[in-house]
């Protein structure tokens, strides 16, 4: 017999198509930057919960964002760029100097990813293993 779904897990399910969709429109420079970065988080946490948060008349579609033992990180398109806002960026060491963003805040940290900018694929991915471990730290 097969276990029901939970509320929760079906919100996550719902989530992830509602982001995959996003991701999957037309596409153009910024969603091809957000699905990368997305694989990259996937890669980095396999098991971090990926949903939609912040939904509001503004912003139909939402904010997608990375939880695993608390937020990661979010991921958000505007006209010029991508920003991954990382929760906890402000504790997190980053030798390759990844954060461009958000720099003056006492919690969090952002990377902004402009037009033609490369993502650094290791050290995002070390990023992320380090905000897991360090949510994993303080639960």
């Amino acid at each position: 017999m097969k276990k029901a779904k939970s509320g929760a897990q079906k919100a996550t399910d719902v989530s992830t198509r509602l982001i995959a969709a996003e991701i999957a429109s037309p596409s153009d420079w910024r969603t091809a930057t957000l699905a990368r970065l997305r694989e990259l988080i996937q890669a980095a946490a396999p098991d971090a919960v990926e949903e939609v948060k912040w939904r509001k008349p503004s912003n139909p579609a939402g904010v997608p964002a990375w939880s695993l033992h608390g937020l990661l990180c979010t991921g958000e398109t505007y006209k010029d760029k991508v920003k991954i806002t990382f929760a906890k960026g402000a504790a997190l060491p980053d030798p390759a100097g990844l954060f461009n963003a958000s720099l003056d805040g006492n919690a969090r940290r952002a990377i902004d990813f402009h037009e033609g900018d490369k993502i650094k694929a290791a050290p995002f991915k070390a990023l992320l293993r380090a905000a897991v471990a360090l949510n994993a730290k303080g639960k």
